[in-house]
């Protein structure tokens, strides 16, 4: 069955860096194939790894698995949350953090916005 979701990825640049369409085109890469949820956040990250060479990298994938929503269970809006740090953001629990917050202060502006309309 299949699962859909958001992916967060963040990352120190070292010497090259990328626009955004880039890491756009790699998800997709990724997310069309027959996949795990665990394996494509692996999959994102050592590919971002191994091309960029970044001090630091976090991509965080969060998805409702339709095998959990619609089969047995029948859990509507469960998530799944998967993770891999590499470098600086391994070694520091604080940047970790600044980089949830940066997505949970998005989520609250979106809120917001969509309750103003």
């Amino acid at each position: 069955m299949p699962f859909y979701g958001k992916i967060h990825i963040g990352y120190i640049p070292d010497s090259k860096v990328v626009g955004l369409s880039k890491f756009s085109r790699l998800v997709e890469v990724f997310a069309r194939r027959l996949q795990l949820q665990e394996r494509l956040t692996q999959q994102i990250a050592q590919a971002i790894q191994d091309n960029l060479s970044t001090k630091g990298l976090i991509v965080y994938c969060e998805a409702e698995h339709m095998c959990l929503s619609m089969r047995g269970a029948k859990q509507v809006n469960s998530r799944m949350q998967t993770i891999v740090k590499k470098g600086l953001f391994a070694k520091d629990n604080q940047l970790s953090q600044e980089f949830f917050k940066g997505i949970n202060d998005y989520i609250k502006v979106k809120k917001l916005q969509y309750a103003n309309n």
